[in-house]
């Protein structure tokens, strides 16, 4: 639809300062029907336009009519009267063009994704085999510090958090309050969902969390440390189930050697067991990717990387909406008719 503007442009210098006179009105309105504007001098047209006259009987007289002395017309400013009818018309044709301003920049909402977070609380995430800061802590505490990390660069995502060891729960919904997720992170403790091991219930689970989001936009991310051995479904059956949902799973093996602390000293010990190829297997089943963290540097980076697969894309450009304006020139039209009206006639 075509739009028309008041524009003014000065070759003396004077540029400038309309541009800032036009910043401080909100810009000069444009009108969406510009073509309305061809109503304005309908009126005049209706008055200049001849009476028709009419056939009917006549009044006759039965002596020759006396001929009148016309005085010549004196030239003589309109009437306040006519003055506002002018001006209410003027107002009713600016209303009628549909005049728009800008409004204020909105800027489009970014394309996030919808992200459940599942973290094992089995009884071998309190395993002290993880640097953090310097000092050694179980992989729980290295765990968490890494996530917060991440859950902080995720803004615009909806993010969810479900923690499983012999059973599955969802601490939080689908949420953008990362706060609120990070807060539930924080509290959860090793041994809160029992201390064995319960991969599949825990990929059904965010699968039915996740199933009723956009497609595309479905991504689970599974940290755990130790393999199946407690749960009513299968890993390799629920990934199927995954992959029929269109569920992203990315899959992270974190632990470290096995080995234990002794005053203050990381001694090595048995590796625990990891079982990396069903990992690996759901993570390909499903389109994701699988990871292998040993130590808290190792997961720092493959959140990186996650970032990286899953981005947030940033907004597009920021975009003005047009404000519709006739309402001002209506009201005018509405009043300035009043005034005509309740203006006595033959008052100058």
């Amino acid at each position: 639809m075509c739009a028309c503007a008041w524009s003014f442009h000065r070759a003396d210098g004077a540029g400038p300062v309309i541009e800032r006179l036009h910043v401080l009105l909100g810009g000069l309105p444009e009108f969406a029907w510009p073509w309305l504007w061809l109503a304005l001098p309908v009126p005049l047209l209706m008055r200049l336009w001849p009476l028709p006259v009419g056939n009917g009987p006549a009044l006759r007289v039965p002596w020759e009519p006396v001929r009148l002395q016309v005085a010549p017309p004196t030239r003589r400013m309109p009437a306040p009267r006519t003055l506002l009818l002018w001006l209410a018309w003027l107002c009713l044709c600016a209303a009628a063009a549909r005049p728009q301003q800008l409004g204020d920049a909105v800027e489009p909402p970014r394309e996030a994704r919808q992200m459940m977070l599942a973290v094992d609380l089995s009884g071998s995430m309190s395993e002290d085999d993880m640097l953090l800061g310097g000092r050694v802590v179980d992989r729980l505490t290295a765990a968490k510090a890494v996530l917060a990390d991440f859950l902080d660069r995720r803004e615009g995502d909806s993010i969810g958090l479900l923690v499983f060891g012999q059973r599955a729960y969802a601490l939080t919904p689908l949420t953008r309050d990362r706060a609120s997720v990070r807060e539930q992170l924080r509290d959860s403790v090793v041994g809160l969902a029992g201390r064995e091991t319960a991969l599949g219930d825990a990929i059904a689970l965010a699968v039915k969390r996740l199933r009723a989001q956009p497609e595309g936009q479905r991504v689970l991310v599974l940290l755990t440390d130790g393999v199946n051995t407690a749960g009513v479904l299968d890993p390799l059956k629920a990934a199927e189930l995954a992959k029929a949902e269109g569920v992203r799973v990315h899959t992270i093996a974190f632990g470290g050697t096995g080995g234990f602390s002794l005053f203050g000293m990381q001694l090595p010990g048995a590796e625990d067991p990891i079982d990396e190829d069903t990992l690996a297997r759901i993570a390909r089943e499903t389109g994701g990717r699988f990871f292998r963290a040993r130590d808290t540097g190792e997961l720092v980076g493959i959140y990186a990387e996650l970032d990286r697969l899953e981005p947030v894309h940033s907004a597009g450009p920021a975009l003005r909406p047009r404000l519709e304006r006739y309402a001002w020139p209506l009201a005018a039209a509405l009043l300035l008719g009043v005034l005509a009206l309740a203006w006595p006639r033959g008052r100058p």
